[in-house]
């Protein structure tokens, strides 16, 4: 399968998710911005065990067993499921992030995103469909 250049132009439709993967080979330090969104209990156990790396993870509809980060299989499915996880007042690329995690990374365009963080689609494709990229915020 080809990917599509980095150097397209993303559009208001084109869709978005966090590469993961990208982010952990540009940022050595990766994992320590990931400890600070997490709820203050597993704040405490990653800070402590921050080389932690793989776990079994069980898909609860077809019962296969796969390796996966805990930090990110945690941070997906604990706490970005807490009330208080998206703050409203938040810096918007913070918010899109997320966002991202609390939908367990399901790509987004900037019209859905606009409607969730209440920011024109235009601003939100400006941000993030810039050549920088923020913490691996991507288009698919």
């Amino acid at each position: 399968m080809l990917k599509k250049s980095s150097l397209i132009k993303p559009t208001l439709t084109t869709k978005f998710h966090i590469d993961f993967e990208w982010w952990q080979s540009q940022d050595r330090n990766w994992r320590n911005s990931l400890i600070s969104y997490l709820c203050p209990i597993h704040s405490e156990v990653f800070s402590q065990s921050a080389d932690q790396d793989d776990m079994d993870i069980v898909d609860p509809n077809t019962g296969e067993v796969t390796q996966g980060d805990a930090l990110i299989f945690t941070l997906i499915n604990h706490c970005a499921r807490q009330e208080d996880f998206i703050n409203p007042n938040a810096p918007l690329v913070d918010s899109i992030f997320k966002i991202f995690l609390s939908n367990k990374n399901q790509p987004l365009d900037s019209q859905e995103l606009s409607a969730i963080v209440h920011k024109p689609a235009a601003t939100i494709l400006n941000t993030i469909g810039s050549y920088r990229v923020y913490k691996g915020i991507r288009p698919v």
